[in-house]
Protein backbone atom coordinates (compact mmCIF):
# COMPACT_ATOMS: atom_id res chain seq x y z
CA UNK A 1 0.00 0.00 0.00
CA UNK A 2 1.71 3.00 -1.17
CA UNK A 3 1.91 5.77 1.22
CA UNK A 4 -1.03 8.98 1.47
CA UNK A 5 1.01 12.14 -0.59
CA UNK A 6 1.80 14.59 2.03
CA UNK A 7 -0.12 17.41 0.46
CA UNK A 8 -3.28 16.58 -2.88
CA UNK A 9 -2.23 17.11 -5.90
CA UNK A 10 -3.96 19.57 -8.24
CA UNK A 11 -3.76 20.32 -11.94
CA UNK A 12 -0.87 22.70 -11.58
CA UNK A 13 1.01 20.40 -9.96
CA UNK A 14 1.24 17.85 -13.28
CA UNK A 15 2.39 21.07 -15.35
CA UNK A 16 6.40 20.93 -14.49
CA UNK A 17 6.67 17.13 -13.54
CA UNK A 18 5.03 15.96 -17.39
CA UNK A 19 7.58 19.07 -18.90
CA UNK A 20 10.34 17.51 -16.98
CA UNK A 21 9.22 13.95 -17.76
CA UNK A 22 8.90 14.76 -21.65
CA UNK A 23 12.46 16.73 -21.50
CA UNK A 24 14.06 13.32 -20.08
CA UNK A 25 12.23 10.97 -22.68
CA UNK A 26 13.16 13.52 -25.90
CA UNK A 27 17.01 13.40 -24.38
CA UNK A 28 16.98 9.79 -24.11
CA UNK A 29 16.11 8.53 -27.17
CA UNK A 30 17.66 11.59 -29.41
CA UNK A 31 20.47 11.68 -27.31
CA UNK A 32 21.39 8.10 -26.69
CA UNK A 33 18.94 5.15 -28.48
CA UNK A 34 21.28 5.78 -31.85
CA UNK A 35 23.85 3.38 -29.62
CA UNK A 36 21.01 0.84 -29.67
CA UNK A 37 20.23 0.91 -33.18
CA UNK A 38 24.16 0.72 -34.11
CA UNK A 39 24.40 -1.72 -31.95
CA UNK A 40 21.15 -3.78 -34.00
CA UNK A 41 23.01 -2.85 -37.15
CA UNK A 42 26.45 -4.44 -36.38
CA UNK A 43 25.11 -7.59 -34.56
CA UNK A 44 22.84 -7.87 -38.34
CA UNK A 45 19.68 -8.23 -36.91
CA UNK A 46 16.47 -8.38 -38.41
CA UNK A 47 13.78 -4.80 -38.77
CA UNK A 48 11.53 -6.97 -36.56
CA UNK A 49 14.48 -8.00 -33.81
CA UNK A 50 15.22 -4.32 -34.00
CA UNK A 51 11.83 -3.00 -33.30
CA UNK A 52 11.08 -5.98 -30.50
CA UNK A 53 14.52 -4.42 -28.70
CA UNK A 54 12.88 -1.18 -28.74
CA UNK A 55 9.91 -2.24 -27.68
CA UNK A 56 11.09 -4.58 -24.82
CA UNK A 57 13.71 -1.66 -23.47
CA UNK A 58 11.17 1.21 -23.83
CA UNK A 59 8.04 -1.07 -21.73
CA UNK A 60 10.53 -2.49 -19.19
CA UNK A 61 11.72 0.91 -18.24
CA UNK A 62 8.34 2.84 -18.50
CA UNK A 63 7.16 -0.04 -16.04
CA UNK A 64 9.64 0.24 -13.45
CA UNK A 65 9.57 3.72 -13.36
CA UNK A 66 6.07 3.84 -12.73
CA UNK A 67 6.35 1.15 -10.09
CA UNK A 68 9.15 2.30 -8.53
CA UNK A 69 8.11 6.05 -8.56
CA UNK A 70 4.73 5.41 -7.31
CA UNK A 71 6.14 2.62 -4.26
CA UNK A 72 8.07 5.29 -2.96
CA UNK A 73 6.62 8.45 -3.94
CA UNK A 74 10.42 9.95 -5.16
CA UNK A 75 10.80 10.07 -9.06
CA UNK A 76 12.67 7.01 -9.19
CA UNK A 77 13.95 7.60 -13.33
CA UNK A 78 15.58 3.98 -14.95
CA UNK A 79 16.36 3.54 -18.25
CA UNK A 80 18.54 1.47 -20.97
CA UNK A 81 22.22 0.98 -19.55
CA UNK A 82 23.74 3.45 -22.02
CA UNK A 83 27.76 2.48 -21.40
CA UNK A 84 26.40 -1.11 -22.05
CA UNK A 85 24.78 -0.10 -25.09
CA UNK A 86 28.05 1.44 -26.51
CA UNK A 87 29.52 -1.69 -25.24
CA UNK A 88 27.63 -4.08 -27.15
CA UNK A 89 28.35 -2.27 -30.45
CA UNK A 90 31.62 -3.81 -30.12
CA UNK A 91 30.78 -7.21 -28.71
CA UNK A 92 27.49 -8.35 -30.25
CA UNK A 93 28.97 -8.70 -33.88
CA UNK A 94 31.15 -11.24 -32.33
CA UNK A 95 29.08 -13.73 -30.97
CA UNK A 96 25.27 -15.32 -32.00
CA UNK A 97 22.08 -13.37 -31.05
CA UNK A 98 20.88 -16.10 -28.78
CA UNK A 99 24.11 -16.06 -26.28
CA UNK A 100 23.84 -12.10 -26.12
CA UNK A 101 19.94 -12.98 -24.13
CA UNK A 102 21.89 -15.43 -22.31
CA UNK A 103 24.09 -13.33 -21.07
CA UNK A 104 21.65 -10.19 -20.62
CA UNK A 105 19.73 -13.18 -18.54
CA UNK A 106 22.97 -13.47 -15.99
CA UNK A 107 23.81 -9.93 -15.98
CA UNK A 108 19.92 -9.24 -14.41
CA UNK A 109 20.34 -12.07 -12.36
CA UNK A 110 23.43 -10.71 -10.71
CA UNK A 111 21.33 -6.97 -10.29
CA UNK A 112 19.03 -9.15 -8.54
CA UNK A 113 21.47 -10.76 -6.15
CA UNK A 114 23.62 -8.07 -5.11
CA UNK A 115 20.34 -6.19 -4.33
CA UNK A 116 19.11 -9.54 -2.09
CA UNK A 117 22.29 -9.10 -0.23
CA UNK A 118 22.28 -5.22 0.82
CA UNK A 119 25.51 -4.78 0.15
CA UNK A 120 25.58 -1.96 -2.42
CA UNK A 121 22.96 0.16 -0.34
CA UNK A 122 25.74 0.30 2.51
CA UNK A 123 28.36 0.95 -0.31
CA UNK A 124 27.07 3.99 -1.43
CA UNK A 125 26.12 5.01 2.70
CA UNK A 126 29.48 5.16 3.03
CA UNK A 127 30.07 7.80 -0.09
CA UNK A 128 30.98 11.10 1.77
CA UNK A 129 27.82 13.77 -0.08
CA UNK A 130 30.86 16.23 -1.08
CA UNK A 131 32.67 13.34 -2.96
CA UNK A 132 29.07 12.06 -4.33
CA UNK A 133 28.30 15.69 -5.15
CA UNK A 134 32.06 16.37 -7.14
CA UNK A 135 30.99 13.06 -8.66
CA UNK A 136 27.92 14.00 -10.36
CA UNK A 137 29.42 17.52 -11.41
CA UNK A 138 31.83 16.23 -13.26
CA UNK A 139 29.32 12.98 -14.65
CA UNK A 140 27.30 16.20 -15.72
CA UNK A 141 29.81 18.92 -17.19
CA UNK A 142 29.68 17.52 -20.39
CA UNK A 143 26.48 18.07 -20.86
CA UNK A 144 26.22 21.48 -19.43
CA UNK A 145 29.51 21.67 -22.40
CA UNK A 146 27.91 20.24 -25.23
CA UNK A 147 25.42 23.10 -24.64
CA UNK A 148 27.35 25.53 -25.33
CA UNK A 149 29.57 23.74 -27.69
CA UNK A 150 26.75 23.72 -29.98
CA UNK A 151 26.99 27.25 -30.62
CA UNK A 152 29.41 26.25 -33.40
CA UNK A 153 26.97 24.24 -35.09
CA UNK A 154 23.66 25.58 -34.33
CA UNK A 155 24.53 29.53 -33.55
CA UNK A 156 21.32 30.79 -33.88
CA UNK A 157 19.55 28.26 -32.03
CA UNK A 158 21.42 27.21 -29.38
CA UNK A 159 21.82 31.53 -28.97
CA UNK A 160 17.75 31.45 -28.81
CA UNK A 161 17.64 28.62 -26.74
CA UNK A 162 19.81 30.12 -23.90
CA UNK A 163 18.79 33.36 -24.80
CA UNK A 164 15.07 32.45 -24.05
CA UNK A 165 16.31 30.41 -20.64
CA UNK A 166 18.20 33.30 -19.10
CA UNK A 167 15.63 35.57 -19.90
CA UNK A 168 12.58 33.74 -18.18
CA UNK A 169 15.16 32.58 -15.63
CA UNK A 170 15.70 36.22 -14.71
CA UNK A 171 11.48 36.73 -15.16
CA UNK A 172 9.33 33.93 -14.70
CA UNK A 173 12.02 31.07 -13.10
CA UNK A 174 9.90 28.07 -13.28
CA UNK A 175 9.28 28.27 -17.18
CA UNK A 176 12.79 28.63 -17.58
CA UNK A 177 13.72 25.57 -19.47
CA UNK A 178 10.35 25.27 -20.80
CA UNK A 179 10.43 27.68 -22.50
CA UNK A 180 13.92 26.86 -23.90
CA UNK A 181 12.87 23.61 -25.23
CA UNK A 182 9.41 25.64 -26.85
CA UNK A 183 11.92 28.61 -28.49
CA UNK A 184 13.56 25.86 -29.96
CA UNK A 185 10.85 23.86 -31.26
CA UNK A 186 9.49 27.06 -32.85
CA UNK A 187 12.47 27.69 -34.38
CA UNK A 188 12.98 23.93 -36.05
CA UNK A 189 9.56 24.17 -37.25
CA UNK A 190 9.58 27.80 -38.86
CA UNK A 191 12.69 26.68 -41.13
CA UNK A 192 10.99 23.55 -41.74
CA UNK A 193 14.07 21.08 -39.91
CA UNK A 194 12.00 18.17 -38.69
CA UNK A 195 10.78 16.30 -41.28
CA UNK A 196 7.80 14.22 -40.63
CA UNK A 197 6.58 12.54 -43.78
CA UNK A 198 8.46 9.82 -43.77
CA UNK A 199 7.66 8.48 -40.55
CA UNK A 200 4.49 6.01 -40.36
CA UNK A 201 2.79 5.28 -37.47
CA UNK A 202 2.84 1.08 -36.46
CA UNK A 203 2.69 -1.31 -33.44
CA UNK A 204 5.61 -3.07 -32.76
CA UNK A 205 5.59 -6.81 -31.85
CA UNK A 206 7.52 -8.63 -29.19
CA UNK A 207 10.50 -11.02 -30.76
CA UNK A 208 10.76 -13.87 -28.60
CA UNK A 209 14.62 -15.26 -28.79
CA UNK A 210 15.83 -18.60 -26.37
CA UNK A 211 18.84 -18.21 -24.46
CA UNK A 212 21.62 -19.75 -25.13
CA UNK A 213 24.81 -20.17 -22.76
CA UNK A 214 28.20 -20.41 -22.83
CA UNK A 215 31.39 -19.65 -20.55
CA UNK A 216 33.39 -17.33 -23.27
CA UNK A 217 29.84 -15.07 -23.68
CA UNK A 218 29.52 -15.43 -19.57
CA UNK A 219 33.12 -14.07 -19.32
CA UNK A 220 33.15 -11.85 -22.56
CA UNK A 221 29.51 -10.35 -22.39
CA UNK A 222 27.05 -10.91 -19.17
CA UNK A 223 29.98 -10.14 -16.43
CA UNK A 224 31.15 -7.06 -18.18
CA UNK A 225 27.77 -5.99 -18.91
CA UNK A 226 27.11 -6.28 -15.40
CA UNK A 227 30.62 -4.52 -14.25
CA UNK A 228 29.89 -1.25 -16.72
CA UNK A 229 26.27 -0.88 -15.69
CA UNK A 230 27.05 -0.79 -12.05
CA UNK A 231 29.68 1.86 -12.02
CA UNK A 232 28.30 3.72 -14.97
CA UNK A 233 25.08 3.90 -14.46
CA UNK A 234 24.09 2.22 -10.67
CA UNK A 235 26.06 4.40 -8.63
CA UNK A 236 25.82 7.79 -10.05
CA UNK A 237 22.34 7.39 -10.45
CA UNK A 238 21.86 6.38 -6.73
CA UNK A 239 24.38 9.16 -6.17
CA UNK A 240 21.73 11.62 -8.00
CA UNK A 241 18.74 11.14 -5.93
CA UNK A 242 21.18 11.26 -2.77
CA UNK A 243 21.77 14.60 -4.29
CA UNK A 244 18.46 15.86 -4.15
CA UNK A 245 17.90 14.80 -0.81
CA UNK A 246 16.24 11.56 -1.58
CA UNK A 247 16.84 8.06 0.53
CA UNK A 248 15.18 5.05 -1.01
CA UNK A 249 16.66 2.06 -0.64
CA UNK A 250 19.11 1.06 -3.62
CA UNK A 251 18.06 -2.53 -2.78
CA UNK A 252 14.70 -2.63 -3.79
CA UNK A 253 15.86 -0.45 -6.91
CA UNK A 254 18.28 -3.38 -7.84
CA UNK A 255 15.60 -5.73 -7.03
CA UNK A 256 13.33 -3.95 -9.41
CA UNK A 257 15.40 -3.46 -12.09
CA UNK A 258 17.17 -6.45 -12.61
CA UNK A 259 13.78 -8.23 -12.34
CA UNK A 260 13.08 -6.61 -15.70
CA UNK A 261 16.17 -6.52 -17.30
CA UNK A 262 15.61 -10.76 -16.54
CA UNK A 263 12.13 -10.43 -17.75
CA UNK A 264 12.21 -8.58 -21.00
CA UNK A 265 15.69 -10.05 -22.11
CA UNK A 266 14.08 -12.62 -24.17
CA UNK A 267 12.48 -10.09 -26.64
CA UNK A 268 16.11 -8.22 -26.79
CA UNK A 269 16.19 -5.27 -24.12
CA UNK A 270 20.02 -5.37 -22.91
CA UNK A 271 19.41 -4.27 -19.89
CA UNK A 272 17.99 -1.17 -17.33
CA UNK A 273 18.77 0.45 -14.33
CA UNK A 274 18.22 3.91 -12.39
CA UNK A 275 19.19 6.56 -14.67
CA UNK A 276 22.03 9.04 -14.11
CA UNK A 277 21.82 11.98 -16.33
CA UNK A 278 18.22 12.36 -17.49
CA UNK A 279 17.12 11.52 -14.01
CA UNK A 280 18.72 14.75 -12.80
CA UNK A 281 16.27 16.61 -15.11
CA UNK A 282 13.26 15.23 -12.47
CA UNK A 283 14.59 15.03 -9.01
CA UNK A 284 16.14 18.56 -9.15
CA UNK A 285 13.48 21.78 -8.39
CA UNK A 286 12.70 22.24 -12.41
CA UNK A 287 10.29 19.25 -12.18
CA UNK A 288 8.55 20.75 -8.66
CA UNK A 289 9.37 23.11 -6.43
CA UNK A 290 8.35 20.87 -3.80
CA UNK A 291 10.25 17.55 -3.38
CA UNK A 292 7.82 15.45 -2.20
CA UNK A 293 5.71 15.93 -5.23
CA UNK A 294 8.75 15.22 -7.90
CA UNK A 295 7.45 11.45 -8.22
CA UNK A 296 4.69 12.36 -10.41
CA UNK A 297 7.24 13.20 -13.03
CA UNK A 298 8.93 9.79 -12.61
CA UNK A 299 5.28 8.22 -13.02
CA UNK A 300 4.62 10.51 -16.48
CA UNK A 301 8.18 9.63 -17.89
CA UNK A 302 7.06 5.83 -17.73
CA UNK A 303 3.40 6.23 -19.08
CA UNK A 304 5.97 7.77 -22.17
CA UNK A 305 8.09 5.22 -22.30
CA UNK A 306 5.38 2.86 -22.65
CA UNK A 307 3.45 4.96 -25.45
CA UNK A 308 6.84 4.89 -27.33
CA UNK A 309 7.42 1.23 -27.07
CA UNK A 310 3.99 0.40 -28.20
CA UNK A 311 4.76 1.60 -31.51
CA UNK A 312 8.47 0.74 -31.61
CA UNK A 313 10.28 1.74 -33.69
CA UNK A 314 8.18 4.91 -35.13
CA UNK A 315 8.45 7.08 -32.26
CA UNK A 316 11.68 6.55 -31.36
CA UNK A 317 12.52 7.66 -35.21
CA UNK A 318 10.70 10.42 -34.23
CA UNK A 319 12.94 11.61 -31.25
CA UNK A 320 15.69 10.94 -33.72
CA UNK A 321 14.62 13.72 -36.17
CA UNK A 322 15.45 16.55 -34.02
CA UNK A 323 19.10 17.96 -34.72
CA UNK A 324 21.87 16.77 -32.30
CA UNK A 325 22.95 20.58 -31.57
CA UNK A 326 18.79 21.26 -30.21
CA UNK A 327 19.39 17.61 -27.58
CA UNK A 328 22.68 18.97 -26.74
CA UNK A 329 21.32 22.58 -25.74
CA UNK A 330 18.45 20.93 -24.29
CA UNK A 331 20.35 18.93 -22.41
CA UNK A 332 22.22 21.38 -21.34
CA UNK A 333 20.03 23.88 -20.07
CA UNK A 334 17.86 21.38 -18.19
CA UNK A 335 21.05 20.51 -16.52
CA UNK A 336 22.38 23.84 -15.43
CA UNK A 337 20.23 23.90 -11.94
CA UNK A 338 21.68 20.48 -10.96
CA UNK A 339 25.46 21.18 -12.12
CA UNK A 340 25.36 24.32 -10.33
CA UNK A 341 23.81 22.65 -7.07
CA UNK A 342 26.74 19.92 -7.41
CA UNK A 343 29.60 21.85 -7.59
CA UNK A 344 28.23 24.05 -4.76
CA UNK A 345 27.97 21.49 -2.67
CA UNK A 346 31.32 19.85 -3.85
CA UNK A 347 33.10 22.85 -1.88
CA UNK A 348 30.92 23.53 0.56
CA UNK A 349 32.50 21.68 3.19
CA UNK A 350 36.29 22.81 3.57
CA UNK A 351 37.18 19.10 5.23
CA UNK A 352 36.62 17.23 2.09
CA UNK A 353 36.80 20.04 -0.72
CA UNK A 354 39.56 19.10 -2.22
CA UNK A 355 39.17 15.37 -2.55
CA UNK A 356 35.44 16.48 -3.93
CA UNK A 357 37.57 18.91 -6.31
CA UNK A 358 40.05 16.05 -7.05
CA UNK A 359 36.53 13.56 -7.69
CA UNK A 360 34.99 16.19 -10.25
CA UNK A 361 37.72 16.60 -12.32
CA UNK A 362 38.69 12.86 -12.98
CA UNK A 363 35.27 12.23 -13.84
CA UNK A 364 35.36 15.35 -15.78
CA UNK A 365 38.23 14.53 -17.92
CA UNK A 366 36.41 11.32 -18.75
CA UNK A 367 38.64 9.07 -18.91
CA UNK A 368 38.52 5.67 -19.55
CA UNK A 369 41.03 2.83 -18.21
CA UNK A 370 40.53 -1.04 -18.16
CA UNK A 371 36.98 -0.80 -20.13
CA UNK A 372 35.60 0.84 -16.95
CA UNK A 373 34.30 4.83 -17.77
CA UNK A 374 35.28 7.68 -15.63
CA UNK A 375 32.60 7.47 -13.34
CA UNK A 376 33.64 4.82 -11.67
CA UNK A 377 37.49 5.78 -11.37
CA UNK A 378 36.40 9.07 -10.31
CA UNK A 379 34.68 7.53 -7.04
CA UNK A 380 37.83 5.73 -6.80
CA UNK A 381 40.45 8.20 -6.72
CA UNK A 382 38.81 10.90 -5.03
CA UNK A 383 37.50 8.62 -2.37
CA UNK A 384 41.25 7.77 -1.70
CA UNK A 385 42.21 11.29 -2.03
CA UNK A 386 39.82 11.69 0.63
CA UNK A 387 41.33 8.84 3.17
CA UNK A 388 44.41 10.11 2.72
CA UNK A 389 43.66 13.80 3.45
CA UNK A 390 41.65 13.60 6.53
CA UNK A 391 42.16 9.86 7.88
CA UNK A 392 44.31 10.15 11.41
CA UNK A 393 47.26 7.50 11.71
CA UNK A 394 48.42 6.37 15.06
CA UNK A 395 51.59 8.15 16.63
CA UNK A 396 54.11 6.36 17.53
CA UNK A 397 54.26 6.84 21.16
CA UNK A 398 57.22 4.50 22.08
CA UNK A 399 59.25 5.36 25.19
CA UNK A 400 63.11 5.97 23.94
CA UNK A 401 65.30 3.48 24.15
CA UNK A 402 66.79 3.07 27.69
CA UNK A 403 70.32 2.77 25.96
CA UNK A 404 69.85 5.90 24.72
CA UNK A 405 68.46 7.65 27.46
CA UNK A 406 71.86 6.23 30.05
CA UNK A 407 73.61 7.87 26.82
CA UNK A 408 71.96 11.08 27.43
CA UNK A 409 72.23 11.03 30.77
CA UNK A 410 75.73 10.56 30.90
CA UNK A 411 76.90 13.31 28.28
CA UNK A 412 74.67 15.83 30.39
Amino acid sequence: MPPTPVKPLTPSDLLHPMLAALMTVIVNYGGTFVLVFHAAKMAGLSADATASWVWSASIGVGLTCILLSWATREPIITAWSTPAAAFLIIALPTIPYSEAIGAYLISALLFIALGLTGYFEKVVKLIPPGIAAGLLAGILLQFGIGAFAAINVEPFLVILMITGYLLLRRFAARYAVVGALLLGLSFLFIQHRIDLSSIELAVAAPVFTSPTFSWNTLLSVALPLFLITLTGQYIPGMLVLRNDGFKTSANPILIFTGLGSFLFAFFGSHAMNIAAITAAICTGKEAHEESEKRWIAGVIAGVLYIVVGIFGVTLAALFMVFPSSFIAALAGIALLGTISSSLSSAIADPASREASLITFLVTAANISFLGIGSAFWGLIIGLAAHFLLTATFPKNNAAPNTADKTLHELDS
